[in-house]
């Protein structure tokens, strides 16, 4: 077996989704001066989480889930992987090709069900409008992440981690164009989406054709192997659609409320950042590991891999959860508190922040554990899990609402998150020796934890004593890079004396990546 290297892989990952996350960051500053928190950006808002929904649903979660371990176990055994990728790919384009074709014609029934509250207002026909233009975007992403899943299972990480970049590049540079020309700066933004698209697909295709897997499209094919995948994807496209069934729920509780569906979505965008970085990219790097690994008979390497992933995982994502929780009105203040941003936005994006924070360590776990199960094509307990999880956070979107009011999606997916991971962690019990952390994970792990809280202290001193700084709009740059540079240090110098990790190791990774 020639093994992916773990570290080296989430590193590339992680730096170039570190990229695409700083530029989203750019573009979401942008979005939030140029447009601001109302009834345009919540019309754009809603209608951009609809190709997004369906990508999610069909090619990141369903299609990848059984795509990319049936591939690289037949890339590991030699057993014709490229005739299974032509298939996966033409009967891929055939599915999403005609739900594009469908959403479009029936958009305003799709806004109606996924924003419910619009009706009735002017933001129901611009999401209408909006919806019609963007939705072509899932066409190119589903293809999209195909390619990247074979580059990820071939031990390609970084073309596929890069590919997110362009769509922050197309759209910063269509707002950008559209602010100094005078123009509807949201018509360059609406527009720009779909035109990325194509240059994610392309970026993707041309890479995987370099890998040696030159797909072009024909007449789809119905073989067992197909079949084999569809069984497999069945389970796991139903799980998908769970979650994005929860994010529905929490916008149709949100969009009852002026501003609400804006506030969530800065503030989703803020917590993003280390989940996408850290959780996402071990999982993309680990699934494909485990499944080779599993395939060859390597349960002792698919311990060491799944606990090294949940351990770097961990020592970036617990701090990163504490200074959400601890500063979270200084973060806002400074990315999103300008132009059409008001300090009653930030005050309302920030108490959403200090809530995501608190479910991001149950999100980044969730990338963690789940290809436990996917890598042994196992699809239908992740299914029933998510279930339990939609009505939890079903239950709690609705049923907080009248009390909490706008925040109640907000709580309900952080509750629904740990409820989802408990249940993960608890059924891969059930695989043995290579679904467990092992003996270095269990020590450092709550050292980790402590190091976390001392940063946590000193962020919450650093944060009070620059408060002087965080009020003068000139000065909010520089107090912030402060405050990072006092949780940095105090985080690393501590983590390290104590024996939470060894900064070497980090040094290495990235020199390898």
């Amino acid at each position: 077996m020639k093994p992916i290297r773990l570290m080296s892989g989430f590193f590339t990952v992680g730096v170039w989704t570190l990229l695409s996350r700083v530029l989203g960051f750019v573009r979401e500053v942008l979005i939030l001066s140029l447009i601001g928190p109302g009834p345009v950006m919540d019309a754009f808002v809603a209608a951009f989480r609809l190709p997004n929904m369906f990508r999610r649903f069909f090619a990141e979660g369903a299609f990848n889930a059984a795509f990319v371990p049936m591939f690289a176990k037949k890339l590991e055994g030699e057993e014709g992987a490229g005739t299974f990728a032509r298939d996966a790919f033409n009967g891929l384009a055939l599915v999403v090709m005609t739900l594009t074709a469908v959403g479009m014609i029936f958009m305003p029934g799709l806004v109606w069900l996924t924003a419910e509250g619009f009706a009735g207002d002017a933001r129901f026909d611009m999401t209408v409008g909006y919806g019609r233009i963007v939705f072509p975007y899932i066409f190119c992403m589903s293809l999209s992440a195909l390619f990247s899943g074979i580059l990820n299972a071939t031990g390609r990480f970084a073309v596929a981690a890069a590919a997110p970049v362009l769509l922050n590049i197309f759209v910063i540079g269509a707002m950008t164009i559209g602010a100094l020309t005078g123009g509807a700066v949201i018509d360059w933004l609406i527009w720009a989406i779909p035109v990325a698209g194509i240059a994610q697909l392309a970026l993707t295709w041309r890479a995987a054709a370099d890998a040696g897997f030159a797909l072009r499209p024909s007449i789809p094919r119905w073989t067992p192997d197909m079949r084999a995948m569809i069984m497999i994807a069945l389970p796991a496209a139903l799980a998908s659609g769970v979650m994005q069934i929860n994010l529905v729920v929490g916008q149709l509780v949100a969009s009852q409320y002026d501003s609400a569906v804006s506030w969530l979505f800065a503030a989703d965008r803020l917590y993003q950042l280390p989940l996408g970085v850290v959780g996402i990219a071990v999982g993309v790097v680990l699934l494909p590991d485990l499944a080779r690994r599993l395939r060859a008979g390597d349960n002792d390497g698919a311990q060491t891999a799944l606990s090294r992933a949940a351990e770097i995982s961990l020592a970036l994502t617990i701090p990163s959860a504490v200074a959400l929780v601890v500063v979270p009105f200084a973060l806002v203040t400074v990315l999103f508190e300008r132009g059409a941003s008001t300090v009653d936005d930030t005050a309302a994006i920030a108490t959403a922040v200090t809530i995501y924070g608190l479910g991001l360590p149950a999100f980044v776990l969730q990338k963690i554990v789940q290809p436990v199960y996917f890598a042994r094509e196992d699809t239908r307990r992740p299914f029933y899990f998510a279930i339990l999880a939609m009505v939890v956070n079903a239950g709690l979107a609705i049923g907080l609402a009248p009390y909490v009011g706008w925040v109640a999606p907000a709580i309900a997916a952080t509750v629904a998150g740990w409820a989802m991971f408990f249940c993960l962690a608890i059924g891969a019990r059930r695989y043995g020796k290579a679904a467990k952390f092992d003996a270095r994970f269990r020590k450092r792990i709550w050292r980790i934890i402590a190091a976390s809280i001392f940063m946590g202290g000193a962020l919450w001193i650093g944060n009070a004593a620059l408060q002087p700084m965080l009020g003068i709009p000139w000065w909010r740059g520089l107090a912030l890079l402060l405050l990072i540079a006092i949780g940095a240090v105090s985080y690393f110098g501590i983590g390290q004396l104590i024996g939470a990790f060894r900064l070497s190791e980090f040094k290495g990774a990235m020199r390898r990546s």
